[in-house]
């Protein structure tokens, strides 16, 4: 059982007797079993999370070997620095906020994002797929010359696929403007402006006559009782990107029942349904799909190419 809160703030005269990295590393650890923060927007482990904490506070870089470590952990906080720390320990812990949206810096396919609660945090098994050119899907050949990442967020999945695939075109399409107004920036920052388009779109209703390679769907897929039962951090994500109905597959239906209109002949569409696999294979359950099998964690992505769709076209005639 998780200790009960014995402070509703941090007191600022205190934050003086915590001198060191180590001290504000230490503290940051007591703090997150104090209030039992959850994980899983970046870190698997208390004292990882609260080391990428103080150090992302500081202006740290997060990687460096032991020796140097060793060295700053010792290393004593400026007065300015410790009230910066306070207010991230605080917002971490009492409030539930995620790291990602304190420093407003996420990492997908080990590069970095700007984030905010405009979009949700990257953590999509997407960059295994896509570090590994989609094997065995595709071919090592295969070579798109237009992709599409439908609910693209962030853009970060729009982004690490224009980058694997060099010569590509990548609309990163998305409902929601603000959404769209952090995508922009990403793609700014990787220059990509002239390859990576952010594009406002209801699923497909933007985009007619639009034929893709290759399309990448991580739509909303959070079913009604998850979403009752999310852990406080993810309360501060837009609910409308996690939530798509009762069995959390409103969106997805309409993706796979539309994309056959906008994949070329030798198209492929991959969608990930996260933990609603088990209600896919419910309401899907005559659509034959191939699973995706990520050796680096995560699981509920599916494959699908053209020729299977225009071979199941009876099915998504009955599923629409």
């Amino acid at each position: 059982m998780p200790l009960e809160p014995m402070q509703t703030e941090i007191e600022f005269q205190d934050i003086d007797e915590l001198t060191t990295i180590a001290d504000w590393i230490r503290f940051a650890i007591s703090e997150c079993h104090r209030y039992d923060i959850y994980l899983g927007h970046g870190t698997d482990n208390i004292w990882d999370e609260c080391e990428q904490l103080v150090f992302q506070a500081l202006d740290l870089p997060l990687l460096m070997p032991a020796e140097q470590k060793t060295v700053i952990y010792s290393s004593k906080t400026l007065s300015n620095e410790r009230s910066k720390l306070a207010q991230w320990v605080k917002l971490r812990t009492q409030e539930g906020k995620p790291l990602p949206y304190i420093s407003n810096l996420a990492w997908f396919a080990k590069m970095p994002f700007f984030v905010d609660e405009r979009v949700l945090i990257p953590r999509s098994p997407f960059a295994e797929l896509i570090e590994t050119g989609f094997s065995p899907y595709l071919s090592a050949s295969f070579s798109p010359k237009h992709v599409l990442d439908m609910c693209t967020g962030s853009a970060c999945i729009a982004i690490a696929l224009a980058r694997h695939f060099e010569s590509a075109m990548v609309d990163a399409v998305d409902i929601d403007m603000e959404a769209l107004e952090v995508a922009a920036m990403n793609i700014s920052d990787y220059e990509l402006d002239e390859r990576v388009y952010p594009i406002q779109s209801d699923v497909f209703a933007s985009l007619a006559g639009q034929k893709y390679d290759l399309i990448i769907a991580n739509p909303p897929y959070v079913d009604a009782q998850d979403m009752a039962d999310l852990p406080q951090e993810y309360h501060h994500e837009p609910e409308h990107a996690l939530a798509s109905g009762f069995d959390g597959l409103d969106l997805t239906m309409q993706i796979v029942t539309q994309a056959i209109e906008h994949l070329c002949d030798d198209g492929w569409l991959f969608v990930e349904v996260g933990n609603s696999e088990v209600n896919f294979a419910e309401r899907f359950n005559q659509l034959e799909v191939s699973w995706c099998e990520l050796k680096q964690g995560g699981s509920g992505i599916f494959a699908i190419s053209k020729a299977q769709l225009i071979a199941q076209q009876d099915i998504l005639d009955d599923l629409e």
